[in-house]
């Protein structure tokens, strides 16, 4: 019995000898685990770091990648302002002249000359037609979003500039009819201050200074026109038609002042996504429309029964007859195709500011090529509009300066220089 219970006492300690030389190594390969852990989590710290240095680096470099990429998009955008620039210059001069041409040689059909500032849309449907099938097939590829409005809306849009555009148009037919180009150009340089006006109240264009004295000078400029009449008139233009012209040339300038705002309102508010077709198509299809009008205004007014007896009349022959109508509309559409684009791209004012540009020059040919008087009052006058287009030309020099520094400060910076540096990217982002 005694050896039995020592013999059980041997067993017991032997358990315990075992159990605690199995303990100590197991806690021992935990310790050890453990530090392993330590160092692996010191490991792993460390390669983040890297990692996180290399990804910034990368993120960094990345950042510069997209600065340099707004860059070259900024230059095809500066190389498309200058295009349709050179659009509106050289249409603009070439229709003002050749609408003055028409009456001086024969021509006397008011509703004719306005039925030609909007007849020549024709020559841009090929074009219209090809951007077409290129959105096409993009949609296509990449689905249509459906947020395009309804085409009754796009249809009201249409009639309703249409109409308006022929009034206006027929206003700048009297204007030209009564008034000498000079006087006619200089007056619609009116039209960038009406448009100050309307882009401030309907599109949120903010005045700075320079504006406003590019406002003052041409209000100025149009004034000393308007009190300076005497010895003015054309050859059989009497006082009272020459009021006639000037006023009327003065309310054309606001009407189409108010119509630039308006399709800016338009794309912002209605269209929205606004592409190169929505630009043709709100110039062909208003150009449609404003041609039916005309047309109906030169039958109903019993114009259309002249137009052989005019032609037959015109001084240099018929074929230059054809060739002056048909060469004016071709230059007028340029100019609307110059004018809407820097709508799309900019902004109706900065649209109407390249228009105002050209006015000047238009002056200096009419003393060419119609022998039109210069005197000092219309040279002070020139000087005036040129001064207040220079003016609002440097405050956009001044806010493209700022944009462009901004966004390149903010992208090279750390934090949200993602979203800082959206100012350049708004800019030019949308026109790639």
């Amino acid at each position: 019995m005694h050896q039995t219970q020592q013999r059980q006492k041997q067993e017991k300690a032997l358990t315990c000898a075992v159990g605690c030389h199995m303990v100590y190594p197991a806690s021992q390969i935990s310790m050890e685990s453990a530090r392993a852990g330590e160092i692996q989590l010191q490991l792993t710290d460390e390669s983040r770091g890297v990692n996180g240095e290399s990804s910034s680096r990368a993120s960094v470099s990345g950042r510069r990648g997209k600065l340099r990429l707004p860059k070259l998009v900024h230059y095809k955008w500066w190389l498309r302002i200058a295009a349709y620039t050179v659009f509106i210059l050289v249409g603009q001069s070439a229709a003002v002249l050749l609408g003055r041409l028409y009456f001086d040689k024969g021509g006397g059909s008011k509703w004719m000359a306005t039925f030609i500032q909007s007849a020549g849309f024709p020559a841009i449907v090929p074009l219209l037609c090809f951007f077409r099938c290129r959105r096409a097939a993009e949609l296509d590829r990449r689905g249509n979003d459906g947020r395009q409005p309804l085409a009754a809306v796009f249809a009201g849009l249409y009639i309703f500039f249409g109409v308006l555009l022929a009034g206006d148009n027929l206003m700048y037919s009297y204007g030209l009819v009564y008034l000498p180009v000079s006087t006619y150009s200089l007056l619609c340089a009116t039209q960038l201050a009406f448009n100050a006006v309307f882009a401030y109240f309907m599109n949120r264009q903010k005045f700075t200074p320079f504006i406003l004295n590019s406002l003052v000078l041409l209000t100025v400029s149009a004034a000393l026109l308007a009190v300076q009449s005497e010895g003015e008139s054309l050859p059989g233009v009497s006082r009272g038609q020459y009021v006639i012209g000037f006023s009327l040339t003065l309310g054309a300038s606001a009407v189409y002042s108010l119509y630039l705002s308006l399709v800016e309102l338009s794309f912002q508010k209605v269209i929205r996504s606004v592409t190169f077709v929505t630009v043709l198509e709100m110039l062909a299809y208003p150009s449609l429309v404003s041609t039916c009008v005309c047309t109906a205004g030169l039958f109903a007014s019993g114009e259309w029964r002249e137009l052989g007896k005019e032609m037959s009349a015109y001084e240099t022959g018929q074929v230059s007859y054809l060739m002056t109508l048909i060469w004016t509309a071709l230059s007028w559409q340029l100019f609307s195709v110059g004018l809407l684009g820097l709508v799309f791209e900019v902004s109706s004012l900065f649209s109407n500011v390249i228009g105002t540009l050209g006015l000047p020059v238009v002056p200096v040919l009419a003393v060419v090529f119609f022998k039109d008087k210069m005197d000092g009052v219309k040279v002070i006058s020139l000087l005036l509009a040129v001064w207040g287009f220079t003016s609002y030309l440097y405050q956009h020099y001044l806010d493209d300066t700022k944009s462009v520094t901004t966004g390149t400060a903010t992208a090279t910076s750390g934090g949200n220089s993602q979203a800082a540096a959206r100012p350049v990217e708004r800019l030019i982002a949308h026109h790639s």
